[in-house]
C-alpha cells in the first residue's frame, strides 16, 4: 500500500529524474576514478554529494526558515493573550491568529519550506533507483552505467535493494536478505533518531516552551511524527534513498546547531549558554576579538532597560570583573564599580520611590498642629505660638475661680473640660480654628 504511493507520488516528479541521475553520474565519475566505477563508495558518495549540492542551494530558504521561526517567537505573548481571551470559542481564535499572521507578514508554514523544497528531489531520486532495481535505463542512466550501479553495495546491501524485498528478489542482485534487512534496520533508526534529535534540539534550547501556543503544539507534535513517518516508510526505500535521507537530516542537525550556538533566540537557553562563554572569554581576554563578539555587545547596550535575564546577566558579569561594555561593542577596563542592574533592568541599589505610610488617627491628631512638611517628635517642646502672647502660669487658675473665660474662647473650655494638664498649652493653627 505505502509502496504504491510512494511509486505513484514519485512519477508525478518523474521529469526531474534527467537532471537527478545527470547529476549522480557526474559525481559517480569523480569517485569512481578514486575508489573504482562498480563499488558502492563511488555511488554511495555520489548521492551523499547531490544532498550536498541540493542543500547549498537551499541555503536562502533556510535563513528564510530561521527568520520565519524567529518572527513566530515574538509573537508568542500576543498568540498566547489571544487564546486566553478566545479560549471558549476556537473559531474566532483561529480567525485572531490568522489575521495577527497577515498583519505581521508571518507564515507559520516557512519552517517547512526546506522539506517541501526538497521534496521533489527525493521523489525523483526513488524513481532513478527504482529503474535500476527493475534494470530499467532511466534518464542518462545508459547500460553500462546501469550495470555498474546493480553491482554497487553499501556495507553488504544493494544500492536498489529494500527491506520489504524477498529473498529471491535480493538474490537477483547478489546479496543476502539478512545482510539488506540489518543495514536498512539500522539506516531507518538512524534517520529516525537523527530527525528526532534535531527537531529536540529545537524545542529544548532555542524556544521558550512556558509559553503555550498552538505554533509550540504544532512543533511538538512534529517532533514525535516525524520520526514515526520515517520509520514506518523507511522499511519501502531502497538502500540509495535511506543514503539521501540519512545525510539530509545530518546536515540539517549540524546546520542548526551551527545556528542555535551562533545566533540563538533571545531568551533561550542556547543564549544563556552562547553569552556565559562569551562573558568568560571577554573576561581572560579583557577585549571583544572579533566582528561577531562585537556586534553582540553592541546589540546587548542597545537594547538598554529592555535586555532580558540573560542579557543582563551577561553585562553584570563584564561589571564584576571591572569592564565596560561600549556602545560600539568593544569592551573597556573600568576604575571605577560600574554599573550592574537589578531584575527591573535599573541600577542595583537604586532607591524606589515608596507611597508614604497612611497614619493611624491618634498619629494624625497629635501631629495636626504641626508645621507642613514638619518632623513631628512628641518628646520635644511645644514652640510658642507667634500669634498671641503666652498667659502666665497662674492665668488660668484665677480664670477658673472668677468664672472669666480663659484666652482662646471655646476651645479654652473644651479642653479645661476634658481635663488637660493645666499650663502652658499648644496654641492651634488658624486653619484649625
Amino acid at each position: 500500500m505505502i509502496s504504491d504511493i510512494v511509486n505513484a507520488i514519485s512519477g508525478v516528479f518523474a521529469f526531474l529524474t534527467t537532471p537527478v541521475s545527470w547529476v549522480i553520474v557526474q559525481f559517480h565519475k569523480v569517485f569512481g576514478a578514486v575508489f573504482g566505477p562498480d563499488t558502492g563508495w563511488a555511488w554511495g558518495l555520489s548521492i551523499v554529494s547531490l544532498v550536498v549540492l541540493i542543500r547549498i542551494c537551499l541555503i536562502p530558504l533556510f535563513v528564510k526558515q530561521i527568520k520565519a521561526t524567529r518572527n513566530m517567537q515574538l509573537l508568542q505573548p500576543q498568540m498566547k493573550a489571544i487564546q486566553e481571551r478566545y479560549k471558549n470559542d476556537k473559531q474566532r481564535q483561529s480567525e485572531e491568529m490568522m489575521k495577527l499572521y497577515k498583519e505581521t507578514g508571518t507564515n507559520p508554514l516557512s519552517s517547512c519550506l526546506p522539506i517541501l523544497v526538497q521534496s521533489p528531489f527525493f521523489f525523483a531520486l526513488y524513481h532513478t533507483l527504482a529503474g535500476i532495481a527493475d534494470n530499467k535505463k532511466i534518464g542518462v542512466i545508459d547500460q553500462s552505467l546501469l550495470d555498474s550501479a546493480q553491482k554497487a553495495h553499501i556495507f553488504g546491501a544493494p544500492l536498489a535493494a529494500k527491506f520489504t524485498d524477498s529473498a529471491s528478489e535480493i538474490a537477483k542482485m547478489g546479496a543476502s536478505l539478512t545482510d539488506v534487512r540489518v543495514v536498512t534496520a539500522i539506516m531507518i533508526v538512524l534517520m529516525s533518531a537523527s530527525q528526532f534529535y534535531t527537531q529536540r534540539q529545537l524545542m529544548t534550547k532555542n524556544v521558550d516552551l512556558t509559553v503555550k501556543t498552538p505554533f509550540m503544539q504544532q512543533q511538538k507534535m512534529l517532533m514525535y511524527v516525524f520520526p514515526l513517518i520515517f520509520l514506518f516508510m523507511g522499511i519501502n526505500f531502497p538502500v540509495g534513498v535511506l543514503v539521501y535521507w540519512l545525510t539530509t537530516n545530518v546536515w540539517t542537525m549540524g546546520q542548526q546547531m551551527y545556528v542555535i550556538s551562533r545566533n540563538p533566540t533571545p531568551g533561550s537557553k542556547a543564549q544563556a549558554n552562547m553569552l556565559e562563554g562569551l562573558q568568560k572569554h571577554v573576561v581572560t581576554h579583557s577585549a571583544t576579538r572579533s566582528k561577531r563578539e562585537q556586534n553582540i555587545v553592541k546589540a546587548i547596550v542597545a537594547k538598554g532597560r529592555d535586555r532580558n535575564e540573560h542579557e543582563r546577566k551577561f553585562i553584570n558579569g563584564l561589571s564584576k570583573a571591572g569592564l565596560a561594555a561600549q556602545a560600539d561593542g568593544t569592551v573597556v577596563k573600568s576604575s571605577a564599580a560600574t554599573e550592574v542592574l537589578d531584575e527591573d533592568g535599573l541600577p542595583a541599589g537604586t532607591a524606589k520611590r515608596q507611597q508614604p505610610k497612611r497614619q493611624s488617627k491618634s498619629q494624625r491628631q497629635s501631629g495636626a498642629g504641626a508645621t507642613p512638611g514638619a518632623k513631628t517628635d512628641s518628646s520635644s517642646p511645644a514652640k510658642p505660638s507667634l500669634e498671641k502672647k503666652d498667659e502666665p502660669e497662674d492665668a488660668a487658675p484665677q480664670a477658673k475661680e472668677a468664672g472669666a473665660k480663659p484666652a482662646g474662647g471655646s476651645n479654652g473650655r473644651s479642653k479645661a473640660k476634658s481635663g488637660q494638664r493645666k499650663g502652658q498649652q499648644r496654641s492651634k493653627s488658624s486653619s484649625k480654628k
